[in-house]
């Protein structure tokens, strides 16, 4: 049976960091969706279909490697693909607390569904969206810390 995967996330933007941990992955399933949500919670600063467009491009060498958006919840997607892992980075301890609660319901809601968890190269660490997104409101160069155009 295919190992399917998908990297849910805001990806607001998608990271040096995110970059890694799906290419890593490769080493573990056969497919991986990035699959770029909507977060209620959040308001964006990228567009969607900008991060999309960008990261067609950058793993188009890789066709074992898809990028789709969606609007709903995590686990109604990963059934729409036949996937049945989850995969998630995660750079500390504040990051396992945070997935751990969401794990709990998405395993509620699709008992199939196994999330895996990949740590964070050191490297890749202090890199967060949320900080890349600062550094560009603010001007600064941020192409050592994504692995996408924003030009």
């Amino acid at each position: 049976m295919k190992k399917i995967a998908l990297f849910p996330g805001s990806f607001d933007p998608f990271t040096n960091g995110h970059y890694d941990i799906v290419n890593r992955g490769l080493l573990i399933f056969d497919q991986i969706i990035i699959a770029i949500g909507h977060n209620t919670t959040k308001k964006r600063y990228f567009e969607v279909a900008k991060i999309a467009s960008e990261l067609k491009k950058v793993f188009a060498h890789k066709p074992q490697i898809s990028v789709t958006t969606y609007e709903e919840l995590t686990t109604d997607v990963a059934k729409k693909h036949n996937a049945t892992f989850l995969l998630r980075g995660l750079r500390n301890s504040t990051d396992f607390e945070y997935e751990k609660s969401i794990d709990q319901i998405n395993k509620d809601l699709y008992p199939e569904l196994e999330t895996v968890f990949l740590m964070t190269k050191p490297e890749n660490m202090a890199i967060s969206s949320t900080i890349v997104r600062e550094l560009h409101k603010f001007g600064a160069d941020i192409t050592k810390y994504v692995p996408i155009s924003f030009t």
